[in-house]
């Protein structure tokens, strides 16, 4: 269950780290083709095994591009009082919006009952998913998992200059998603500190 948890953590914080800074002050979309799409599902093929190896569609890609807004948008909410990520926090839908399109694209995929029956605890049923391939639900099925689980309590926005990531504060002392974050910030504090003094 922890590797099962684990894996749905790393999916959907990995699905909105898809936007990330492209070096020259703007942002890029490591999703931006079917191509690059494809490729990323076959680099998370053990947290996909139902859609891994599969070519996907411009339908496909503006689906999971319609999930991955929703999906920003509840990190957003999910770190407030602080701010969010600056990448796409003002082209994001609101709440509510948000809701509906990862609850729709979770509901892509059907569920059967399957009968579990040990000695200790008689017969008892369980809802499973139906493995169809359905990427979109696949990846908003994670997304609820982790917004739901523990580790959404330790989700940060790094602010960072130019940085436009979500990670997972790992202890207490934690501020950005990882140290050269943490320089680039400590240099501009400097800087803006310097600039005070002598102006």
């Amino acid at each position: 269950m922890q590797d099962a948890t684990h894996g749905a953590t790393r999916l959907a914080l990995d699905l909105a780290l898809t936007i990330r800074h492209d070096g020259h002050g703007g942002v890029a979309d490591d999703l931006a083709d079917p191509a690059a799409l494809t490729a990323w599902v076959a680099a998370h093929a053990e947290d996909l095994p139902d859609t891994a190896g599969r070519t996907v569609d411009a339908t496909a890609l503006a689906a999971v591009h319609a999930l991955r807004a929703a999906v920003r948008s509840l990190f957003a909410h999910a770190v407030r009082p602080a701010e969010p990520s600056p990448a796409d926090a003002a082209r994001l839908p609101p709440l509510p919006e948000a809701l509906r399109r990862l609850n729709a694209a979770a509901a892509r995929t059907p569920t059967v009952p399957v009968l579990r029956w040990t000695e200790d605890t008689g017969p008892v049923v369980d809802r499973r998913p139906v493995p169809d391939g359905d990427l979109t639900a696949a990846l908003a099925q994670a997304a609820i998992s982790f917004l739901t689980g523990p580790d959404r309590q330790r989700l940060r926005a790094c602010h960072a200059p130019r940085c436009v990531r979500y990670f997972l504060k790992d202890h207490p002392r934690q501020e950005w998603c990882k140290p050269s974050c943490g320089n680039r910030a400590r240099v501009a504090r400097h800087h803006e500190r310097h600039r005070k003094t002598v102006g």
